[in-house]
């Protein structure tokens, strides 16, 4: 009797302290810093399924549950999430800094960055356009299932079927937002509601066993060979009458009501026109370049870059025989040079991805001898699918998984083949893949004593100030020896430029549509067509191309800083290892972490002496 007291009672003092911290942890003020950055990311993506499937987090545990669901569009889940972000700041903000490790510091500014700026713009939560040309539930939805959902196994077929079959719940949690917004005097351009009821009435247009939903799942699960085929056919039953009753059905809604509010709208470009405009956008400014420059600033700064680009290509076109005509003129001539043109066949599609796996195995080659680490996750090149290849940008990149399961990908537009130029490409896979996004994304991601949260948050001019810093990298590394590759690097640089003109030009200056797209045309020399795409995504997503270029000049200034500070002592790989091997993080952060190893280089040099 008296042993087994005693055993009760050790079970009692063991058990009473873990179920402290275990309610600690989960409802109150963890004791440790580092539990709550898990508690309060974890809560937070448990919101947001789709999320949960992309970076596969949960699978290696076992845990698929939320395969099966949609993220929550509705208005509630907006006000909701930013309850929590109030409560996560209150938590946060009663950690004693002082007794934090280095680590800890960077990741409770980080997170501390991110919880005021947000709750800041509180009363713009709904201010911005969730239904563009671009991006939305009517392309992001269908993207995301082909691209991201996993159909390795049966439970994944399942989990498909589940996710068409919320397809209309999600799409009218969408209205409801979508009427909340005009409700409070926030509706898109016309031409933006135009190009989307398109967009919307051409995925719609086909018979459920020729939809992409259907063929793709068709043949992945083929490919799988984990289903017999008998299973195969009941599941492609289930996914046709998902596709019949739930996502063909959400999409005639969407375009019944957008049909709609397209009588309510107009032709003003900025959103300057939206209630408390030009506070707003200043708000932006800050959420993309993570900097106080004002909107004034920004664009002077976009002049001067645009007229020193412009000096150094007139330099090169002029060494090449090119002396007539303005720069964009110039440029405008070169784009259609057969000399760096493909045939706009299936097979010149095909050279055209290997011409892009080369040039990236090339300069992956030669990482080493700027970086001390490079990514374990490889990176591929792969078409846009069709059904986004008329609204999809020339290129972009999505992230690995976090498990290992999915590579990062360089996605290239094959839509028209005459739109592209050889001398482009280069600079476009330094960017895109190595050492540009893929780089930073996969290192992030890649390493161990991170909190989980610091892997998977994003600064856009953090991330997009690293990629145009790559691309001059790779030309500084020896990359771009050809003139004219070197001259496809700075029209990608003026383009950058540009964006701060006319960006800052639309939702500050009150330009047209049509002012900014003859400004960009003028001094790029692009296309038309590329010239309107561009435009038309700067108005959806304000103040989003400013960041490139601040991003990158910032960098390059912290760079020249740190040359500048340490002399012989500046190592080229020591300064990208504090750039990002520490993970994506506001300009202001950045600084200080740049400051911080150039006084700790000092230091030691001392010490060493």
């Amino acid at each position: 009797m008296f042993k087994t007291r005693n055993i009760t009672l050790a079970v009692a003092i063991i058990a009473v302290p873990a179920l402290y911290w275990l309610a600690s942890l989960v409802w109150f003020k963890p004791f440790n810093i580092d539990h709550f950055f898990l508690r309060a990311t974890i809560t937070e993506f448990s919101r947001y399924p789709e999320a949960l499937s992309q970076i596969r987090l949960l699978e290696p545990w076992g845990i698929t549950s939320h395969n099966h669901e949609l993220n929550d569009e509705s208005v509630e889940a907006v006000k909701a999430s930013l309850a929590r972000l109030k409560v996560n700041h209150q938590v946060l903000e009663s950690y004693d800094y002082n007794k934090l490790s280095d680590n800890q510091k960077l990741s409770y500014d980080i997170m501390m960055w991110r919880a005021k700026h947000e709750l800041a713009g509180e009363k713009y939560a709904f201010h911005n356009y969730p239904v563009n040309q671009l991006f939305g539930v009517q392309s992001q939805l269908p993207t995301f299932l082909l691209t991201m959902h996993s159909l390795t196994d049966k439970d994944g077929a399942a989990a498909y079927i589940d996710r068409l079959n919320l397809v209309d719940r999600k799409f009218q949690q969408v209205i409801e937002s979508l009427k909340y917004r005009e409700a409070n005097g926030v509706i898109p351009p016309r031409f933006v509601i135009n190009k989307v009821i398109a967009e919307v009435n051409g995925f719609a247009d086909k018979q459920a066993k020729d939809h992409p939903l259907y063929t793709v799942l068709k043949t992945k699960m083929a490919e799988a060979a984990v289903l017999q085929e008998s299973e195969q056919q009941n599941i492609l039953a289930e996914a046709e009458k998902a596709l019949t009753e739930s996502v063909f059905p959400a999409y005639r809604k969407l375009a019944t009501y957008l049909s709609e509010l397209e009588t309510k709208s107009d032709d003003r470009a900025g959103v300057w026109k939206l209630p408390d405009g030009d506070n707003y956008y200043q708000h932006m400014l800050r959420n993309h370049t993570t900097t106080n420059m004002t909107a004034e600033e920004i664009h002077q700064l976009g002049l001067d870059e645009v007229a020193r680009i412009h000096a150094e290509m007139d330099a090169i076109l002029a060494s090449q025989g090119m002396t007539r005509g303005t720069v964009g003129e110039r440029m405008r001539a070169l784009e259609k040079d057969p000399r760096f043109k493909y045939e706009n066949t299936e097979e010149a599609k095909k050279v055209y991805v290997e011409d892009y796996d080369r040039i990236i195995s090339e300069i992956n080659a030669g990482m080493s001898k700027a970086f001390s680490r490079l990514p374990a996750a490889p990176v591929e090149v792969q078409p846009i699918p069709k059904f986004k290849e008329k609204t999809a940008p020339v290129a972009y990149y999505n992230g690995p998984a976090l498990d290992g399961s999915r590579p990062g990908v360089f996605y290239i537009n094959l839509r028209n083949m005459e739109s592209v130029s050889k001398y482009k490409m280069r600079s476009l896979a330094y960017h895109e893949a190595v050492p540009g996004h893929h780089f930073q994304i996969a290192l992030q991601q890649e390493i161990a004593d991170f909190p989980l949260f610091r892997k998977i948050t994003f600064f856009t001019t953090f991330a997009e100030g690293w990629a145009l810093y790559a691309e001059r990298l790779a030309w500084e590394l020896g990359y771009l020896n050809d003139p004219f590759d070197n001259l496809g690097r700075l029209q990608y640089e003026l383009l950058r430029a540009v964006r701060l003109v006319v960006d800052t030009g639309l939702h500050y200056k009150r330009w047209s549509r049509e002012q900014a797209i003859d400004y960009m045309e003028s001094a790029t020399g692009s296309p038309n067509d590329n010239v309107v795409a561009e435009i038309e995504r700067y108005i959806v997503m304000p103040g989003q191309a400013c960041a490139y270029k601040i991003g990158q000049l910032t960098i390059n200034r912290l760079r020249d800083h740190a040359r500048e500070k340490l002399g012989e002592k500046f190592s080229l790989k020591e300064f990208h290892a504090v750039v990002i091997n520490t993970g994506s993080m506001p300009m202001e952060v950045l600084e200080k972490q740049v400051e911080q190893y150039i006084q700790s280089t000092l230091s030691s040099s001392k010490a060493a002496a």
